[in-house]
């Protein structure tokens, strides 16, 4: 028998841990838009863990959204009263609890009441978790893209604007009209220097609507960096049944993750904060050692995995570190390419914290797929993989392992795995993606002409010369044969 979650149903749940506080007497503190998975398994949880402990009640969250897949979450949640069920998985043990920091959501498409909201003196930060591919980035010069079709738009229609970076410059202007103190712009995604990214994101929409109010949100509102970590796959019905068969709960949007979890920040808050350094949060003056630590070992380590992974019919993550080729690789690119290019971290031994990334990978309870590493190649190889191998060209140093991670990815865009099965699409771009694959066959050259991804790598002969030998040898021998070469220093 399964209960369905509700605000009604909390007093029989007795499987999973309830909200230990009146939800009722919560008051709104932060708009976040983007509530997915990932949202819901860390900063809502976070805020939970403080609201538990009698602490700042007047920083519930309310969720926006911009999508139209936003609309469906605001159903699934609303019909249980914004609450979520968060499963935590490790390989001895699995809990569950309720999570009820989240207290309203947004229609998507009301950009009147999004803009109300935002203007709201009571809303003293707006956060976002809207992937890496959210910020209109040019992948190159991994600066903003002023000429996107989405951000002219809501430069000539700030009244009501479709982008995040649109409601929040409107809900800024309106504060800045009212005299209101500017609400605090906190990125939660993971991208190097989220909070400059953020900054330029909002400001270079702001320079095309006046550059006056440029100048006024660069020198009056504040967009603190942030590292977040926490694996938390997607949520399918494998989810939902696990949750109904092991914890008699029915949720229509479960959450499940790893217990692991991390978020470093910087005390820049000028509106004010919750306390969130009570329950777990690091507020540090500089996040780029701890941003660059986890993009570049943790996440370039989910991109060194996820191809040869899915060439190989791989479908679980942990599936792939039991395979004993795809392990070794994963290690040897990363003992002898990924960290020693990577900053000193305070307090931090980096073999340490790889180790711990190995045995999160395995995790074999988390469901994590290698479809979801895999996805967006487009967006993440030019944070997570090339400038890795930047820093080792410039350093004249060796990048035949990451060379094999960018052919890897290449040969996985082609569009099949090595037992002839079809890749579905997986990245917005797969159609120019697969085009190039094949291009690529017969002249690697092709691939790392996308300038936009590869940049000034693409131009290193070093790197080139390593590329085209990965990829002409994965096209000869396969992607088994290929590592083996390359585990043994032959390729």
């Amino acid at each position: 028998m399964t209960t369905k979650l509700s605000a009604a149903a909390l007093a029989s749940i007795t499987t999973a841990a309830v909200p230990a506080y009146d939800r009722a007497a919560l008051t709104p503190g932060i708009v976040h838009f983007g509530v997915g998975n990932f949202h819901r398994a860390h900063q809502a949880v976070y805020l939970d863990d403080l609201f538990a402990i009698g602490a700042d009640h007047d920083w519930a969250i309310i969720g926006a959204g911009v999508r139209d897949a936003d609309e469906a979450m605001r159903q699934q949640l609303l019909a249980q009263d914004w609450l979520t069920t968060v499963v935590e998985q490790e390989a001895d043990a699995s809990s569950a609890r309720i999570t009820g920091a989240m207290i309203d959501y947004l229609r998507p498409g009301d950009s009147a009441a999004v803009i109300a909201r935002l203007a709201d003196p009571a809303t003293r930060i707006v956060s976002l978790t809207i992937t890496e591919g959210g910020y209109y980035i040019d992948p190159a010069s991994q600066q903003f893209d002023p000429a996107h079709p989405d951000i002219a738009y809501d430069a000539a229609n700030m009244a009501a604007p479709s982008t995040a970076f649109g409601l929040i410059l409107a809900g800024l202007l309106a504060r800045r009209a009212a005299g209101t103190i500017p609400f605090t712009v906190m990125s939660c995604d993971n991208i190097p220097g989220n909070g400059h990214v953020t900054q330029n994101a909002v400001i270079g929409l702001a320079n095309l609507v006046d550059p006056a109010l440029a100048a006024w949100v660069e020198a009056n509102v504040a967009f603190p960096n942030g590292m977040v970590d926490r694996i938390t796959p997607a949520t399918s019905d494998r989810e939902k049944t696990l949750l109904a068969d092991n914890f008699g709960i029915a949720d229509n949007w479960p959450v499940f993750c790893e217990k692991f979890r991390q978020w470093v920040l910087e005390d820049n808050f000028p509106a004010g904060r919750p306390a969130l350094e009570k329950v777990g949060v690091q507020f540090v003056d500089d996040v780029a050692p701890y941003e660059h630590m986890k993009i570049r070992i943790l996440n370039g380590g989910h991109a060194t995995i996820a191809y040869p992974a899915g060439l190989l019919d791989i479908h679980f993550v942990h599936e792939a570190m039991e395979h004993s080729l795809v392990a070794a690789f994963l290690t040897k690119v990363e003992q002898e390419e990924i960290i020693p290019v990577v900053p000193p971290v305070p307090d931090t031994d980096l073999g340490d914290y790889y180790a711990l990334c190995q045995r999160r990978f395995a995790n074999p309870k988390i469901g994590d797929t290698i479809r979801r590493l895999a996805l967006d190649g487009s967006n993440r190889q030019p944070k997570f993989i090339i400038p890795s191998a930047f820093d080792r060209v410039q350093r004249q140093q060796s990048v035949n392992g990451l060379a094999l991670v960018s052919a890897l990815w290449c040969r996985y865009c082609y569009g099949t795995t090595d037992s002839g099965a079809v890749i579905e699409p997986n990245d917005p771009s797969w159609a120019r993606l697969t085009a190039q694959a094949k291009l690529a066959k017969a002249d690697p050259a092709a691939w790392l002409a996308m300038a936009d991804i590869y940049g000034d790598l693409a131009k290193n002969p070093a790197f080139i010369t390593a590329f085209s030998n990965a990829l002409n040898t994965l096209w000869k021998i396969g992607t088994r044969a290929t590592l083996e070469r390359y585990l043994a220093d032959k390729l």
